[in-house]
């Protein structure tokens, strides 16, 4: 019989957020709520009474809540929550001006620095009122091409608490991303630094802004971070200033501007891979009381945390971490790569800055197990007491890896959402337990289910991951898209007043959740539909596979499986490699599963994120165009799949 990888005890169980939560939703409403279940299902039948009492809970700061919670709450898109309310984001993050430390800084050097909350409360002054004195006013577009520093964060404050929209991505984009990007949104100032550091390479990026400013002429300064020097030279571009000399010093307070819950916060982009990318409109509102619901009630994170995720500018684990400061618990940033100089780094980071809540992508976490890293061995995580894991689904070996390796007490959740939601849709809880290969629960407020083709709920069976009911942190649509069809045929031509994700999931017998991988990359050898994830799982556990990608090729009126592996240094895919490849996959999934054609390839692209771009390879694979290679961390890797003679 499966029992759990980790059970909370009653002291974790009473002592978390949640917990006192559930008892005051209890008392103020008279209900009689015993467990997770019972809140989970209770919230999602209450959805006004939920996101009420958890404003209230979480004391989001504003200058009128007002008394409306959700209208026209019947149809999606068209909901419209506390359509009376007037707040402020960066206000929000800000509320804590004490001398608690709000951020540090940890790169590939040895190079330290921190801010407290109270010093982080002036420097977004300074910037604010230079924003101001520029002319930026509330709904102006101000992006950042930027590392993640913590001047990085600054820039957001002082954007938002004007009101201005934010945008952002990470330097190690080309030209043509970045202007897919910010060329649609238009901004009016342009944050980036002189440069970044990764894998031990110092990479200038004075002469890529160059290139993308001659591009953009909606920008009026350009503000440089100086981070590789200390007096970068600036003179190649035009309109710009460094951050030192740009500030004004003499201010010291800021001037909140009050905008509604619905007025746009974030411009984000998704992956781009097989197009343009959309420029997707995240509210105020729905940013800030979606993520603080996530990082209080479902991380557990309070002022005694240090909380740490390892991303980019351009992913939106970077905005979701943000949030943090919120709860004004310590957020910790990291710039470079997450194995360099050695593949333990940001374990030495989470020992010496005593990191509490530790966040990572699961492709991360199956990379240190292949490399043999052992943090619960080699570095004093006692302070851990939760690991996140995102970006695709987290394989049973990587459960099994981080309670035997890492720690074996500790809320190891496994998240999933996205950057249309700019959150989650299933992601953890620290009064839950742990199960094998499993998200632990659906997020409170938030109505998942798993539906058939026909729009039948399923209980214990894959479909497609939907969520029936109005949420907060929905966007408020697509930038240009007037009439809003681009944004309907996004997530509700599937299904009518339905939000249907793209994912390919199936609730579990502990009512967790498992994603078996995206639905437009599910295989369908002979009808049989067929997650990419499940096919990974088994690959990977093979010790000389490092990576794996699948993708269905139509072949004699019918699709078949092509697996693509990268092997490890000096390893060759031959018979008896292929054998055990196919071999694992069959004694633990079906035949269906079972590749027809397995190759060996030297690299496998991915988005800058970390994500494998699997629509991408088979577009390759088919002869068709990948528009928007830019995309790409690796575009060359494409060309690694093209007229392969295997595929004939």
């Amino acid at each position: 019989m499966q029992t759990p990888l980790w059970t909370p005890s009653t002291d974790r169980i009473h002592s978390s957020h949640v917990w006192s939560f559930m008892q005051s939703v209890n008392q103020h409403y008279g209900t009689d709520l015993q467990n997770y279940a019972d809140l989970w299902q209770w919230s999602v039948d209450h959805l006004e009474d939920f996101w009420s009492h958890f404003w209230d809970f979480a004391e989001i700061k504003s200058s009128n809540k007002g008394d409306r919670v959700l209208a026209n709450g019947d149809r999606m898109p068209g909901a419209t929550w506390f359509p009376d309310a007037q707040l402020n984001f960066a206000e929000n993050l800000l509320k804590f001006r004490d001398d608690k430390v709000a951020l540090v800084f940890r790169g590939e050097t040895e190079f330290r620095q921190s801010l407290t909350y109270a010093e982080l409360y002036r420097k977004v002054a300074s910037l604010a009122s230079a924003l101001r004195n520029q002319g930026v006013v509330k709904g102006d577009i101000v992006a950042g091409f930027v590392p993640n520093l913590p001047e990085t964060i600054i820039a957001m404050l002082a954007t938002t608490s004007i009101g201005a929209v934010w945008t952002s991505c990470s330097p190690d984009f080309g030209i043509n991303g970045v202007l897919d990007r910010f060329g649609q949104v238009k901004p009016k100032v342009l944050f980036t630094a002189d440069g970044y550091i990764y894998n031990g390479k110092k990479n200038n990026s004075i002469e890529r802004v160059a290139g993308i400013a001659s591009q953009l002429d909606s920008v009026e300064r350009i503000v440089v971070i100086p981070y590789l020097e200390q007096n970068p030279d600036i003179s190649s571009l035009p309109q710009a200033v460094l951050l030192t000399d740009y500030v004004d010093h003499s201010a010291q307070e800021i001037e909140f501007e009050q905008v509604s819950f619905d007025h746009p916060l974030y411009v984000m982009y998704s992956s781009g891979t097989t197009g343009v990318p959309k420029c997707i409109l995240h509210s105020v509102g729905g940013t800030l009381i979606q993520q603080l619901k996530e990082l209080v009630l479902h991380t557990d994170i309070g002022r005694d945390d240090s909380f740490f995720y390892y991303t980019t500018c351009g992913w939106m684990m970077w905005n979701w971490m943000v949030t943090g400061l919120a709860t004004g618990c310590k957020v910790v940033l990291f710039d470079g790569s997450p194995f360099a100089p050695r593949p333990s780094v940001l374990w030495k980071v989470a020992e010496e800055e005593q990191i509490s809540v530790f966040g990572t992508s699961a492709k991360y976490l199956a990379a240190l197990e292949k490399a043999g890293v052992k943090p619960g061995r080699d570095f004093d995580l006692r302070p851990l007491k939760a690991i996140l894991s995102t970006g695709s689904p987290l394989s049973h070996e990587s459960f099994l890896y981080v309670y035997r390796e890492i720690k074996h007490d500790l809320q190891l959740s496994s998240i999933s959402g996205g950057t249309d939601i700019v959150s989650c849709f299933a992601l953890g809880s620290p009064i839950l337990p742990v199960w094998e290969g499993e998200l632990q629960c659906r997020g409170l407020g938030m109505a998942v289910d798993i539906f058939n083709d026909d729009g039948q709920s399923l209980l214990q069976q894959k479909g497609e991951l939907v969520c029936t009911k109005p949420f907060p942190s929905m966007p408020i649509g697509f930038w240009n898209d007037p009439d809003n069809s681009r944004f309907h045929d996004a997530y509700f031509a599937q299904f009518d007043n339905l939000w249907a994700h793209g994912d390919y999931g199936e609730i579990t017998e502990h009512d967790g959740i498992i994603i078996h991988g995206r639905s437009d990359a599910v295989l369908n050898p002979g009808g049989i539909r067929i997650g990419t994830a499940e096919i990974y799982r088994q690959v990977e556990k093979v010790d000389t596979v490092l990576e794996s990608l699948c993708i269905g090729q139509p072949w004699k009126d019918d699709v078949r499986v092509v697996l693509f592996v990268r092997l490890k240094p000096d390893v060759t895919l031959d018979d008896a490699l292929q054998d055990e490849i196919r071999q694992t996959i069959r004694a633990n999934t079906t035949p269906r599963h079972v590749p027809a054609v397995i190759i060996q390839v030297e690299d496998i692209p991915r988005t800058i994120s970390g994500k494998i771009v699997e629509l991408a390879v088979r577009k390759v694979v088919l002869g068709e165009e990948v528009k928007n290679k830019d995309a790409l961390a690796n575009p060359e890797a494409l060309e690694l799949f093209r007229d392969l003679p295997q595929l004939r």
